[in-house]
């Protein structure tokens, strides 16, 4: 016959069925985490002293200039593009003569398209200096002046004892110009400043 003892007094406030602490020695305290000295820094995290350096082997993108923004023009060379001018200039003026001497006559219309090549190969190459439209008005009246003058001196060297084309602008330019003058009309004078006009604006609206 079993006896009935009564149960072991605990101390007053504690659980009698929470595990107790195992015996022995006290554990040693717990050292804060120090990364590896070999390990990767992470990615995109700050380096030692707060500058943010790349992880070795990334792409560095601070290290390279940003792209242009698409479709901008370039900036060009305002004194090239005034070189470029002349020398469409000169290109159509020698192509606006062989068409007066082809046709006998003068063409109001072709005077337009010499502004338009001027304005366009000053716009090209000098890029969107505001000079540059402002300079295309003396060279397309240049430039037609200049063809009108060797489609008229083409047309007199044609003539039987005329002197020649070089000749007439070096000995008798006076004599060419006053030929030239009285050949134009109020219809030539109008294609004449529009010329100049066409030149302003196709230099304007390339370099746009």
């Amino acid at each position: 016959m079993s006896a009935n003892y009564p149960p072991p007094q605990q101390p007053p406030g504690q659980n009698p069925y929470a595990q107790q602490p195992p015996q022995g020695p006290p554990a040693p305290p717990q050292q804060p985490y120090a990364p590896s000295p070999y390990a990767a820094p992470p990615q995109g995290g700050a380096a030692p002293g707060g500058f943010n350096a790349p992880a070795p082997g990334g792409f560095n993108a601070a290290a390279y200039a940003p792209p242009a923004p698409i479709g901008a023009a370039p900036a060009g060379n305002p004194g090239l593009g005034v070189a470029a001018g002349i020398a469409a200039a000169l290109i159509a003026a020698v192509i606006y003569g062989l068409l007066i001497k082809g046709t006998k006559h003068e063409i109001g219309y072709a005077a337009l398209a010499v502004g338009a090549v001027v304005g366009f190969a000053l716009a090209k190459v000098g890029g969107r200096n505001p000079a540059l439209p402002f300079i295309g008005v003396p060279l397309a009246l240049l430039g037609v002046y200049l063809g009108q003058l060797f489609g008229i001196a083409l047309l007199i060297s044609d003539i039987s004892g005329a002197p020649g084309v070089v000749s007439l602008f070096t000995d008798h330019f006076s004599a060419l110009q006053d030929t030239w003058k009285h050949a134009m009309d109020g219809k030539d004078y109008f294609f004449f400043a529009i010329a100049g006009i066409e030149g302003f604006v196709v230099t304007k609206r390339v370099a746009s």
